[in-house]
C-alpha cells in the first residue's frame, strides 16, 4: 500500500492483484496479462449491456419485482451541525481515523466519538430533532479526549445495558466502561487487559460459549520499529477478567478484521485484512476460532486460496440470497467481492467484484486516472428500495505519486440485478479530502441514512440524507425498519445473530458483527430498506442458534425485539 520511495509498483489497478496471484480476480487461470485483459474488456460490456445477470442481492423467494431507486441526495450539515474535528498527525496516523456511532445516553439517537490520531478524541453527543438538521454537542472529558487514538468500536462488554468503547491506539489501547449519560470511566485494568504497546489499526469481537466476558481480537498494524508486521492478537476471558493474549501468528500488518460466521454453521471465525506493503510471503487470512482451542489459520489444504491485496478495510453481507456472506475487502487499485465458490463446506472464494461492478479501481470524477486508494467499507440501504447499498471512502495515503490525488468517495446504488452503479455525484457528496473511516447511521430518526467520514488533516464532513427531498427539506424514498435487539446477559446486544425481513418481494438476512470497517464501528440501530413494502415479518435467529418465530411489523418503524417475546416492541423517538 505504502510509500512512492519504496519499489514501485504496478499502477494499473485492473490488474494489481494479478501481479501476485495465481488466477484473474473470478478465479479463472490466468494465461497472460492480455488475455485477461481480453476477459475484462468483455465482462464489463456485458453488464454495461445488461447481459450478465446476477440475482438480486441479498433476497430469495422473491415472488414480484425489486425496483432499484437513484441514489438519495445528501445536504452538507458539517459546520450547523457543531462537529469541528480532524484526524491529525504524521507516519504514525496515516492509517487509522476512525469513528465510532453508538447510543451514549439511552435516548436512541446516535452519538460520536472520533479518533484524532495526533490531537485530542473528541466524543459528541447528537441533540439532533426528529427529522430536522443534526445538532451535536460537545462531551469534554479526560477520560474520552484521549491523544494517539487510532479508532474506537463500541460494545456492551459487561453485559450491563451500557454500552462501553474499546479506543484503539498507537500505544497502549484502552477501554472505557459506559456510566450512563455519555460518561466513561477508564476500565482496561479492571477487565484484566494488557493495553500493549503496539500500532492498533482493527479490533472485533464476539460471544463464545457461556462466557461472561467476549472474544477480543486486536489487530496490529506495525511493531515498534515501525517496519515489522507485529502479530495481531486474540484475548479470551479467564472467569471474571480476561486472560494472556494469544499471538495470531504469522502478522502481516493487519488494518481491519471481522468475526462473521461465514459458513452458517455457528462457528464465527476471524477475517483478517492485512497490508502487502509491509509483507513478501503473506496473505490475507482467515483463522478458525474454536472454542477451547487455539486459533489456527486456514490454510490451502482447507480449501482457503491465497489472496494478496493493500488490505484496508472489510465489509460483509449476503447478496446472492443463499444465507451465506459475501466480503468486501478495499484496497489500492481494484477493491475484491468475494462470494464462496462452492457453498459452505470450505472457505474457498472467488471475487465477483468486476462482475458486480464494484472494483472502484480508479476516481469516477475529477480527471485523476491513477489508481484509487480505498479504506473503509460498509454495506446499507441509503435509499430504502430493499437492495444493499455499498459506501467505500476513498483517499490517498499522504503524497503517493503513483495514486490518485483527486480521489472521492464512492456510494455504489445497489441493482435489482445484483449489480452496483456509482451515485456519489448524484448525490452530492463528492469530496477530495483524504477520507478515512465512516458511519452510515440515522443520526435525526426520519428513516434515512446519513453520512459521517472522517478525514486526514481536514474536519470531517457530516452529510444529511433528504431522501429525493428538494432542498434541506427530507422527502421519503422507500419504506424502511429499524430493528434493535435484546436478550439476556451477558451478550444482551446478541452479538452473533441473523435477523430475517421478508416482504412481499423476498427476504433481507443481516448478520450482527462487531469489527471490520476502517478503524469504525457502529452500534445500536439496525436499518433496512423495505422497498414499496409497507409492512414485514421479522425473524431472529439468536447468537446460540435458536430461531424465533416470525414477527408482524408495520414498516417506518423502529422496534426492539426481545427475546422470548413474541412481538416486537416499538419504540417512539422525543420530539426534542
Amino acid at each position: 500500500m505504502w510509500w512512492s520511495s519504496h519499489p514501485a509498483r504496478e499502477s494499473n489497478a485492473m490488474t494489481s492483484a494479478d501481479q501476485i496471484a495465481p488466477s484473474a480476480p473470478d478465479g479463472t487461470p490466468r494465461r497472460g496479462r492480455a488475455r485477461w485483459w481480453i476477459i475484462a474488456s468483455v465482462a464489463a460490456l456485458l453488464i454495461a449491456t445488461g447481459a450478465v445477470v446476477i440475482s438480486a442481492q441479498g433476497s430469495s423467494g422473491s415472488d414480484g419485482p425489486v425496483t432499484a431507486l437513484p441514489a438519495p441526495r445528501f445536504v452538507d450539515d458539517a459546520v450547523a451541525s457543531g462537529i469541528d474535528h480532524s484526524y491529525t498527525g504524521d507516519f504514525d496516523y496515516f492509517v487509522g481515523g476512525g469513528v465510532a456511532a453508538f447510543d451514549c445516553n439511552d435516548d436512541g439517537r446516535t452519538d460520536l466519538y472520533f479518533a484524532g490520531g495526533s490531537s485530542p478524541a473528541a466524543l459528541y453527543r447528537n441533540t439532533s430533532t426528529v427529522g430536522g438538521a443534526l445538532e451535536f454537542e460537545t462531551v469534554a472529558s479526560s477520560t474520552t479526549d484521549l491523544t494517539s487514538v487510532t479508532g474506537a468500536y463500541p460494545l456492551d462488554i459487561d453485559g450491563d445495558g451500557q454500552l462501553d468503547l474499546v479506543v484503539l491506539r498507537h500505544g497502549a489501547n484502552v477501554v472505557l466502561r459506559g456510566l450512563g449519560d455519555c460518561g466513561f470511566e477508564a476500565a482496561t485494568d479492571r477487565f484484566g487487559l494488557d493495553g500493549g504497546d503496539d500500532w492498533t489499526t482493527a479490533f472485533s469481537a464476539t460471544w463464545e460459549g457461556d462466557n461472561e466476558l467476549p472474544t477480543l481480537a486486536f489487530g496490529t498494524y506495525l511493531e515498534a520499529d515501525r517496519t515489522t508486521c507485529g502479530d495481531s492478537s486474540l484475548v479470551r476471558p479467564a472467569g471474571d477478567t480476561y486472560g494472556r493474549p494469544v499471538a495470531l501468528q504469522p502478522g502481516y500488518c493487519t488494518l481491519s478484521m471481522l468475526f462473521s460466521d461465514w459458513s452458517r454453521t455457528g462457528q464465527r471465525d476471524l477475517r483478517l485484512a492485512n497490508d502487502r506493503h509491509y509483507y513478501t510471503d503473506g496473505s490475507e487470512q482467515l483463522f478458525r476460532v474454536a472454542p477451547g482451542q487455539d486459533p489456527q489459520p486456514y490454510t490451502a489444504a482447507d480449501g482457503w486460496v491465497p489472496l494478496q491485496v493493500w488490505g484496508m478495510g472489510l465489509a460483509s453481507q449476503d447478496l446472492t440470497g443463499d444465507g451465506l456472506p459475501e466480503v468486501f475487502i478495499t484496497s489500492q487499485g481494484d477493491n475484491k467481492l468475494q462470494t464462496l465458490d462452492a457453498g459452505p463446506a470450505t472457505p474457498a472464494y472467488r471475487d465477483i467484484a468486476l462482475r458486480s461492478g464494484v472494483t472502484a479501481q480508479r476516481p469516477y470524477i475529477g480527471g485523476d486516472v491513477l489508481p484509487s486508494t480505498a479504506w473503509h467499507p460498509e454495506f446499507e440501504d441509503v435509499n430504502n428500495d430493499g437492495l444493499v447499498d455499498l459506501f467505500v471512502s476513498k483517499g490517498n495515503v499522504e503524497g503517493q505519486t503513483d495514486q490518485a490525488m483527486r480521489d472521492p468517495s464512492n456510494l455504489l446504488i445497489g441493482q435489482a440485478d445484483g449489480t452496483f452503479v456509482e451515485g456519489a455525484e448524484t448525490a452530492g457528496i463528492v469530496s477530495y479530502e483524504k477520507a478515512r473511516g465512516a458511519a452510515l447511521v440515522d443520526l435525526n430518526l426520519d428513516g434515512l441514512l446519513d453520512l459521517v467520514v472522517v478525514n486526514r488533516e481536514a474536519p470531517v464532513n457530516v452529510w444529511r440524507n433528504v431522501g429525493s427531498g428538494d432542498g434541506d427539506v427530507s422527502s421519503p424514498m422507500g419504506h424502511w425498519l429499524a430493528v434493535d435487539l435484546e436478550q439476556p446477559a451477558p451478550d444482551v446486544d446478541a452479538v452473533g445473530a441473523w435477523i430475517e425481513v421478508r416482504t412481499d418481494v423476498g427476504t433481507l438476512q443481516r448478520e450482527v458483527t462487531v469489527g471490520g470497517g476502517h478503524a469504525s464501528g457502529q452500534a445500536g440501530w439496525i436499518h433496512l430498506g423495505l422497498g414499496t413494502s409497507d409492512n414485514a415479518d421479522v425473524r431472529v435467529t439468536w447468537p446460540d442458534g435458536e430461531v424465533g418465530s416470525w414477527m408482524a411489523v408495520d414498516a417506518d418503524r423502529f422496534v426492539t425485539i426481545a427475546r422470548g417475546e413474541s412481538t416486537p416492541r416499538p419504540w417512539e423517538p422525543t420530539t426534542g
